[in-house]
């Protein structure tokens, strides 16, 4: 916190954020449950919370703060108030970790935020496992030790509950290894509505909602139309990203290829295919030979899909507009437009 027990301008939630991280650390130590035999569990908990909650962006925990600062206006939340914030952005970075170890391990990835894999780490392998659900637990801990006595308790707990299984239903989607014939538009989007749109956008502005003592369902349905568009908007980005992006930038390298994922590029590219570039796609894609990637990766940019990505993106952008203007009457527009220009042509 700042002098004075303040907290300081909307400019320096980021740097207020990241210096709150050892204090969640030592939240996460000081636990009535840890006793003495499990000291090495404990060790072993702050070295993985240390190596897959930091590095990131952090825009979903920062969120949490800035869509509370917007609610809290013309008053800006009192210091205890801001301090559970932080907490609470926190949380959503923590199960943010959770999904990504266990992500990595499903891809069979080889870096993450320009590091190696937690899995692919000396002596770790499939003990990731394990190393996740900590993680995931530690999101409860946090909520337990610091909302409980806050009228909001129940409805953050099941805020995130609801949000990890939505995420987890998107994640079975997104494992089926199904033909070329089921990778849809429909299959898409539901695969994106819920692997990613509902924790990465709904879950830290409803929890600022929440916080704030907005929690009526049409609210939050409001939101939610425009959030979901927006996780929709994103998703499709780390899919262009996965192929076109630079990973000295983006922090980690592409396998959505090999990985036969039901990608927006595939589904764009059959989209357009010609009966010859569809039999290019049914021999290549979700192969693990390099010479078979780079064919299915020269016949992207043979289709142009970096023309086709933009013009997407052009016309999602002007959609999230409506949206907003559409859905946030009673909910400060600026939380909204905050985000959107967060995400707009971002390069990681």
């Amino acid at each position: 916190m700042s002098e004075g027990g303040k907290p300081q301008p909307a400019a320096t939630d980021k740097e207020e954020f990241v210096h709150f991280f050892p204090q969640i650390v030592r939240d996460l130590l000081e636990n009535e449950l840890h006793v003495p035999e499990v000291a090495d569990a404990v060790t072993r908990l702050k070295r993985v919370i240390e190596y897959n909650a930091v590095g990131g962006k952090y825009n979903r925990g920062l969120t949490v703060v800035a869509a509370l600062r917007e609610l809290a206006k013309p008053d800006q939340p009192d210091p205890k108030t801001f301090r559970i914030a932080l907490v609470v952005g926190w949380c959503v970075e923590l199960l943010q970790a959770f999904f990504l170890i266990t992500d990595d391990i499903m891809d069979s990835s080889l870096t993450r935020r320009g590091r190696p894999c937690w899995y692919r780490q000396e002596g770790i392998g499939l003990d990731a496992i394990n190393d996740a659900l900590l993680v995931e637990s530690s999101v409860y801990q946090l909520l337990r030790r610091h909302c409980r006595e806050q009228p909001y308790y129940l409805n953050l707990m099941e805020l995130f509950l609801q949000s990890t299984y939505q995420t987890e239903l998107g994640q079975t989607l997104d494992l089926f290894q199904i033909n070329l014939d089921s990778f849809t538009e429909e299959r898409y989007k539901a695969i994106v509505k819920h692997k990613t749109a509902y924790y990465s956008f709904y879950l830290p502005v409803a929890a600022a909602m929440y916080m704030a003592g907005i929690d009526s369902e049409k609210e939050h349905a409001h939101a939610k139309a425009i959030l979901v568009q927006m996780g929709e908007f994103f998703q499709i980005q780390d899919d262009f990203l996965d192929n076109f992006g630079d990973p000295k930038v983006t922090g980690k390298i592409g396998t959505d290829i090999q990985d036969n994922k039901c990608s927006w590029l595939v589904v764009q590219s059959l989209k357009l295919a010609s009966p010859e570039q569809r039999k290019i796609l049914e021999e290549n894609y979700g192969q693990k030979e390099a010479e078979k990637i780079n064919r299915v990766k020269a016949l992207y940019e043979e289709q142009d899909l970096k023309a086709v990505y933009k013009n997407y993106e052009e016309n999602s952008y002007q959609r999230i507009m409506a949206l907003i203007a559409q859905h946030a009457v009673r909910l400060p527009g600026q939380i909204f437009l905050d985000l959107a220009n967060k995400i707009y042509k971002r390069q990681k």
